[in-house]
């Protein structure tokens, strides 16, 4: 391409006077959760928090600044999903991942941006400059380019720059949970039919940790709590991997294509600290009243609602005495 595309983070540009996406002047914006979802689920005046709990939003004031072109391309990504989601699991899981990662993306950078730009305004009121990490600039800026596909044909060569699991999944009706990490660039939803767990930028190293009990579930409806349990392995499994994933970008005949680079640093994962995924799994276990200090009893596994802890047989859902 004959000009090069647009990085927020190389320059920190984020402020209502330019599109999010391709950084062109606009004074128009759109979401950052579809329009559809909000009204299908009614949650567009609650209140969402910031990571530091000292700010927050409703979920129906949250907007992108952008232009026409970048919002009708999202609105017929939408229509796609939408269309998907009212076949259920089927619908959702017969989706091209990079539709999926797209969809995501929008809702992880939307949280993402407020994020920089709460922090931004708090940093600027002390007096102080506004900086991001070398490390942060570089994989926001590759996220940032990767969500670009969404107008520009960028195409990505090989393996997936992420993970992506859909599987069926049984809530009682109208309930629809869903759990973010726009630093760590993670997200999960579920609803009643299906659930879908996304690791954006792990080059799909986290989906194959995990391919083992993934595909032990193959073939059942998961129970929420089994849902809850197997974020918090994508979780922990990303809060241990030490790997920096670099892309081999290149930009032909007005195209850009996009490739894992093979460094000779093959990923590796930190040590599993049992104490420390409790922790975070008792987190998402609250709403079942379940203690870290029940998880993790002393000299025995951690519980689980998945795998047996000393056969690693699957637990079958349908014998979870558990409310949906």
């Amino acid at each position: 391409m004959s000009q090069p595309l647009f990085n927020p983070f190389q320059d920190l540009v984020l402020n209502e006077h330019f599109c999010f996406l391709s950084g062109d002047l606009t004074t128009k914006n759109m979401s950052v959760f579809p329009e559809w979802l909000m009204d299908h689920f009614k949650f567009g005046d609650e209140k969402i928090e910031m990571m530091d709990k000292a700010k927050s939003y409703k979920y129906s004031d949250l907007k992108l600044p952008c232009t026409a072109e970048v919002k009708e391309a999202f609105d017929a990504l939408d229509v796609k999903v939408q269309a998907a989601y009212k076949n259920g699991f089927e619908g959702m899981a017969s989706l091209d991942q990079e539709l999926l990662f797209q969809w995501t993306s929008r809702m992880v950078y939307g949280l993402l941006y407020y994020e920089m730009i709460y922090e931004k305004d708090r940093t600027l009121a002390k007096g102080e400059e506004f900086e991001l990490s070398s490390t942060l600039k570089k994989r926001f800026g590759y996220f940032h380019l990767m969500l670009q596909s969404v107008i520009k044909p960028i195409s990505f060569v090989g393996k997936k720059p992420w993970s992506i699991a859909v599987f069926p999944l049984k809530y009682t009706s109208d309930i629809f949970s869903y759990r973010d990490d726009p630093i760590n660039l993670m997200f999960s939803f579920g609803v009643n039919g299906f659930g879908f767990i996304a690791c954006l930028q792990d080059n799909g190293v986290i989906g194959e940790k995990q391919k083992e009990v993934l595909d032990k579930m193959k073939g059942h409806v998961l129970h929420p709590i089994q849902f809850e349990e197997l974020f918090a392995r994508f979780h922990y499994s990303d809060y241990i991997l030490q790997y920096s994933p670099e892309y081999k970008i290149k930009d032909e005949n007005n195209r850009i294509t996009i490739e894992i680079e093979t460094t000779g640093k093959e990923p590796i994962f930190g040590l599993w600290n049992n104490d420390i995924f409790s922790q975070l799994l008792s987190n998402y276990w609250q709403v079942y009243g379940i203690e870290k200090e029940e998880i993790l009893r002393f000299q025995k596994p951690p519980i689980s609602f998945i795998e047996n802890p000393y056969t690693k047989d699957f637990i079958k859902p349908e014998s979870i005495d558990l409310p949906f």
